[in-house]
């Protein structure tokens, strides 16, 4: 159900190490954000932040990372089904895959699947990252599905998912499409859709443990 595993223990210690201090910084220090944490500031006077690499240097940094594909009816991972939008479900916004080779209807997901909303630039994403790493390696039986948000630097972003040991599917959200309908004032936000499509849980700001996100997927789940 998931492709090729890695060994995570090395990364599962490198962040431990490391996740009291992006706590206390709050970003990635090469990278400024907005006083609310929402996403990168913008520069002065050079206009919009251009990616950092073209796409498909990230689509061929993503593959060579091991991470997987998104989902299609064809493909492993997520189930889709194509038709009418669930009530209560995923909007029904259409999102890149990291790296521009495919699309992902958001509405046509069904889980159980974890989708967690993520930035390189973001301190806290970085403290819960062996949490995510760790519960999918315990639970394949629960999909999960990253959205790289408000992120001007795809190619850092392939980078931080590949040292996380995160496989798993990446969207791409740099326009931010999905704050409203999933309420996300910042990452990290997870959100949890049950089996026939439905959202039955978010969860704001990061994960302080493997144990929390694994009772909030046997409530939620």
């Amino acid at each position: 159900m998931r492709g090729l595993k890695r060994s995570r223990g090395n990364v599962v210690r490198w962040f431990a190490g490391v996740a009291m201090l992006v706590l206390v910084t709050g970003c990635a220090p090469d990278t400024p954000v907005t006083p609310t944490g929402e996403g990168p500031a913008p520069t002065s006077g050079d206009g919009p932040v251009t990616p950092d690499v073209p796409d498909q240097e990230v689509l061929d940094a993503r593959r060579a990372a091991g991470i997987e594909d998104c989902p299609t009816p064809e493909a492993s991972g997520p189930v889709v089904e194509e038709g009418p939008v669930v009530e209560g479900g995923l909007p029904d916004l259409t999102l890149d895959c990291l790296g521009g080779d495919s699309t992902v209807r958001l509405s046509s997901l069904r889980g159980p699947l974890i989708i967690n909303v993520w930035a390189q630039w973001c301190g806290p994403c970085r403290a819960e990252a062996p949490y995510l790493a760790e519960f999918a390696d315990a639970h394949p039986e629960v999909h999960m599905l990253g959205i790289d948000y408000a992120d001007p630097r795809p190619g850092a972003a392939v980078a931080f998912a590949d040292e996380a040991g995160w496989d798993w599917p990446q969207l791409s959200d740099p326009d931010r499409s999905i704050a409203g309908p999933l309420k996300v004032v910042g990452p990290p936000h997870t959100v949890f859709v049950d089996a026939d499509g439905r959202i039955t849980h978010m969860h704001a700001g990061p994960f302080t443990s493997t144990e929390q996100l694994e009772d909030l997927a046997a409530e939620h789940l």
